[in-house]
C-alpha cells in the first residue's frame, strides 16, 4: 500500500503480551523465542510446531485513516495458511468510538483458512474482506496489510516448509498458434471448451444465498418462477484467430486485430436471462462492476473504454443472446491467454435498505491445447524467483501482488462516481460564490438554490457518502506534520481529501463560510430543521448581544483544548472530540448508544429555537477554520455607510448574529448565507436602497413632461395612408 517502513526494530515483542497463543492457533499453548528481522515467533501446541506469529506492521505499512499504524498479530502455519489474527493496537477514530471493534475485526474473517502461499505464487487472487459501511478505509487497510505482510513473509522463505516457498515456473514458453485460422461453428467451440458457459436458475441462486446465511437476499428472487433462467453466461478469447473468426466473422476479426497491440488480448462475454452481467455501474461510472477478469492472483474490472457492444455472433448456429460484449484487455494488465484464467460474476441482491448481498461465481477457462504451441526456453527465469530471494525488509518486490498499485489509488478508482459528483458540487458552489451579486438580486431563485444545495449536502454528501469533515481531521493533520507526514493516508479517503483541498483554497477567498454555511452536512441539518421550525411557528430566540459575544469564544477554547490534548494523546483527543455530534447524526445516522443520540438530538432541538446553536457556540471545527480564515485576501460582503448607524436591519436579521451592532461583519463567525447581501440589494427592505429608490422615482416624476406643464405629445397614426392625429375624427368604417 505505502512504502515499507524500516524493519530494523520490529515491534512484535512489544505487542506479543496482548495475545494468547490459542487466539492464533487452535490448541496452541505457548510461544517460542522471537527471532529474525523482521521478527517472527514460533507457536507451539505441546512440542508440536503449529506455525508462526508476526506483526503486520513489521512487514508492510498499515497506516490507517488516523495516520497511525493498525497493528495486527497474525498466525500463519508452515504451509502459508492464515490460522488466526488479533487486532492489538490502532488509533482509528471510527472504531474507537462508533462502529463496534468486533464488527470491524469480523470483516477480516475471510482471511482465515486462506492459503497465502497460492496467493504469493500467483495461483490465486488475494481474498476480499467484507466492507463495513462507515469504516471502509480502515477495513481495506487492515485486509491489505495482512495480505501483503503474509506474502512478504512467505517469499522470504522463513516458514521452513515447501508450502511456504514459491514454485519455480517450468522453462517453457506457451504461445497462441497463429497458423490455425479455420472457421468453425458455435456447437463445436462449445463442445471442445473454446467457449465456456455458466448456467444458473433463479432457484439455484436463491439457495446459494440461503446457504451463505443471507436469508433476506434469498427471499428476493429476480422472478417469481424459480425455474426461470437466472443467467446463461458465455465467454471466449476472440483474439485467438480461429475463435475470433468464428464468432466475429472475418470483417469483425480484422477490425479487432487492427485495434490490438502486440501481445494484447480480447475476450467476449455474452449473457441471457433475468440477471445482467453488465449491470448499470458502467453507465454511472464507466466500470463494469459485476464481472472481473482474474489471473495470477490479480483482478481486472473492465471499463467502458475497453468495451464494444455487439448485436449478434457471426456463427449461424449461435443462440440469440440479450447481451454480447467485446472487451479488450488493457495493456497494463499482465494477461496471458495461454495460461488459466477466470471470469468472476458477482451476483448482487438487495439485503434491505441500501445494503446489498453479493455472491461470487467463478467461471474458469483454459485455452485448448490445439490453439497453443509450446517452445522450450532453457534461459527462462522462474517468474517469482527474484521475489523469493528478496529479503523481507527490502523496499522492492517483483511479484505481481506487491507491484500492484497503492491501495489509495484503488480506493479512488472504486469511488469514481462519488468523486465526480463531489467535484461537480464544489464547482457549482464556486459558481454560486462568484456570481453571488446576480443571484441575491433574485431572492426566490436564490432561496431555491440555497435550500436545494443544503438538502444535497445533507442527504448525499452526508448520509449517503459519509463525507462529514471533523476536527479529528485537523488534529490528525497537525500530528502528522510533527510525527512524519505522508500524503497517502490522507488520500485514502478521496471525498474527505477533495473537500479539505477545496476548503483550503476557499479560506483564501471567503474564510470559513464555504464549509460552515454550505458544505457541512450537520450544519445543513441544523439550518433545514430550523426552517421547518419557523414554518411551524416555533418561536425563535435571539440572545442579547452581550451574552452572544461572550458565548462564541467557547468553541475556540474547546478547539485549543483538543489541539493541546492531541499532542499528549491522540486517542484521548479523539475521544474528547465526541463533542462533535457529526459521527452520531451523520456518519452513523443516529444508530448508536443512547447517550450519544441524546446529546446530538439535544443540540438539534436547541437549534430549532436558536438557529445553528451548535455552530455558533460549540463547534471546534468552525473555530479551527476561522483561525486560518483570517488570511483571506478579498472582501466579498458589501456594506453601505449607513449600516450600523443608523440602520441595524442586517444585524437583527443575520441568522447567526455575525454582524456587530456597529455594522461590521465578523467574518470569523459568518457562515456566508448571503442574507445580508440580499438585503443590501433590496430596494424594498434596505433603508439605504429605499432612499435611493425614492430619489430615483422623484427624479423620474420631475423629469416627466406633465411636471413641466407641457401638453402631452400628440399620437400620430395613419389611416388609408394619410397621417392623422389623436384629435382627428376617424371616419366611420363600413360594417
Amino acid at each position: 500500500m505505502f512504502a515499507p517502513q524500516s524493519h530494523a526494530a520490529g515491534q512484535l515483542p512489544d505487542f506479543l503480551g496482548k495475545v494468547q497463543p490459542g487466539e492464533l492457533f487452535q490448541g496452541a499453548d505457548r510461544f517460542g523465542a522471537v527471532a529474525g528481522d523482521p521478527p517472527i515467533v514460533p507457536v507451539f501446541g505441546g512440542e508440536k510446531l503449529l506455525g508462526y506469529a508476526y506483526l503486520n506492521s513489521d512487514f508492510t505499512s498499515s497506516v490507517g485513516y488516523s495516520g497511525k499504524p493498525i497493528r495486527i498479530v497474525v498466525g500463519i502455519d508452515p504451509k502459508g495458511v492464515i490460522r488466526g489474527f488479533k487486532l492489538v493496537d490502532h488509533k482509528e477514530p471510527i472504531v474507537l468510538i462508533g462502529i463496534p471493534e468486533k464488527k470491524v475485526v469480523a470483516s477480516l474473517n475471510a482471511m482465515i483458512g486462506k492459503d497465502m502461499g497460492r496467493v504469493a505464487s500467483g495461483a490465486e487472487r488475494p481474498p476480499q474482506v467484507d466492507i463495513v459501511s462507515g469504516a471502509t478505509v480502515t477495513v481495506l487497510v487492515m485486509g491489505d496489510s495482512v495480505v501483503r505482510s503474509a506474502v512478504q513473509l512467505i517469499r522470504s522463505n522463513r516458514l521452513n516448509a515447501d508450502g511456504g516457498r514459491i514454485a519455480a515456473a517450468a522453462p517453457e514458453v506457451r504461445k497462441v498458434d497463429t497458423s490455425k485460422t479455420g472457421v468453425s461453428d458455435w456447437q463445436t467451440l462449445l463442445g471442445d471448451g473454446s467457449i465456456r458457459s455458466l448456467r444458473l436458475t433463479v432457484a439455484e441462486v436463491s439457495e446459494a444465498f440461503r446457504q451463505s446465511g443471507q436469508a433476506v437476499a434469498a427471499g428476493k428472487p429476480e422472478t417469481q418462477n424459480p425455474e426461470d433462467h437466472f443467467i446463461d453466461l458465455f465467454m471466449a478469447p476472440v483474439s485467438v484467430p480461429s475463435i475470433g473468426r468464428t464468432l466475429l466473422g472475418d470483417e469483425g476479426y480484422q477490425r479487432l486485430t487492427a485495434k490490438l497491440k502486440p501481445g494484447q488480448s480480447a475476450v467476449i462475454v455474452a449473457g441471457d436471462g433475468a440477471y445482467s452481467f453488465k449491470g448499470s455501474g458502467y453507465v454511472r461510472g464507466g466500470i463494469f462492476d459485476r464481472i472481473e477478469l482474474l489471473q495470477n492472483g490479480q483482478g481486472l474490472r473492465f471499463r467502458d473504454r475497453d468495451h464494444t457492444r455487439l448485436a449478434a455472433f457471426a456463427a449461424p448456429d449461435a443462440p440469440h443472446l440479450r447481451e454480447i460484449a467485446l472487451f479488450i484487455v488493457p495493456g497494463e494488465f499482465a494477461f496471458d491467454v495461454t495460461e488459466p484464467w477466470e471470469l468472476q460474476l458477482l451476483v448482487q441482491r438487495s439485503a434491505g435498505g441500501r445494503e446489498k448481498s453479493v455472491l461470487p461465481y467463478n467461471l474458469g477457462y483454459s485455452l485448448p491445447s490445439s490453439y497453443v504451441t509450446v517452445e522450450s526456453s532453457p534461459a527462462a527465469t522462474p517468474p517469482n524467483a527474484a521475489a523469493a530471494s528478496t529479503s523481507a525488509g527490502s523496499t522492492a518486490s517483483t511479484a505481481p501482488l506487491l507491484e500492484g498499485q497503492p491501495l489509495w489509488i484503488s480506493i479512488w478508482q472504486m469511488n469514481r462516481v462519488s468523486i465526480g459528483i463531489t467535484v461537480a458540487a464544489v464547482l457549482v458552489l464556486t459558481v454560486i460564490f462568484f456570481f453571488q451579486d446576480w443571484l441575491v438580486r433574485r431572492p426566490k431563485l436564490f432561496a431555491w438554490v440555497r435550500n436545494g444545495y443544503l438538502l444535497f449536502v445533507l442527504v448525499w454528501l452526508g448520509w449517503y457518502a459519509n463525507a462529514q469533515l471533523s476536527v479529528v481531521n485537523v488534529l490528525t493533520f497537525a500530528n502528522a506534520l510533527v510525527t512524519g507526514f505522508n500524503w497517502e493516508f490522507f488520500l485514502a479517503a478521496p471525498l474527505i481529501f477533495i473537500l479539505w483541498a477545496s476548503i483550503a483554497a476557499a479560506l483564501l477567498f471567503w474564510g470559513r463560510g464555504p464549509f460552515c454555511g454550505w458544505l457541512c452536512p450537520f450544519g445543513a441539518l441544523q439550518e433545514l430543521s430550523n426552517k421547518i421550525a419557523q414554518r411551524l411557528k416555533v418561536p425563535q430566540l435571539q440572545l442579547p448581544w452581550g451574552l452572544h459575544e461572550r458565548l462564541w469564544p467557547v468553541k475556540y477554547i474547546i478547539f485549543l483544548g483538543l489541539f493541546g490534548l492531541s499532542f499528549y494523546s491522540m486517542a484521548l483527543a479523539e475521544t474528547a472530540a465526541e463533542i462533535e455530534p457529526f459521527k452520531t447524526a451523520i456518519i452513523l445516522k443516529f444508530a448508536r448508544e443512547w447517550p450519544f443520540v441524546l446529546f446530538a438530538v439535544t443540540l438539534l432541538v436547541a437549534g430549532l429555537f436558536i438557529e445553528r446553536f451548535y455552530c455558533r457556540y460549540l463547534c471546534p471545527l468552525g473555530a479551527a477554520l476561522a483561525i486560518p480564515g483570517r488570511i483571506r485576501m478579498f472582501e466579498w460582503l458589501k456594506r453601505w455607510p449607513e449600516c450600523g448607524s443608523p440602520c441595524h436591519r442586517c444585524a437583527k436579521e443575520c441568522p447567526v448574529q455575525a454582524i456587530h451592532p456597529e455594522g461590521q461583519i465578523n467574518v470569523n463567525e459568518c457562515i456566508y448565507c448571503m442574507h445580508c447581501q440580499e438585503l443590501y440589494q433590496d430596494d424594498q427592505r434596505c433603508p439605504h436602497m429605499i432612499e435611493v429608490r425614492k430619489k430615483r422615482e422623484k427624479f423620474m416624476r420631475l423629469s416627466s413632461p406633465a411636471s413641466r406643464g407641457e401638453a402631452p405629445p400628440k399620437t400620430q397614426v395613419t389611416y388609408k395612408g394619410a397621417p392623422i392625429t389623436s384629435s382627428d375624427a376617424v371616419p366611420d368604417q363600413p360594417a
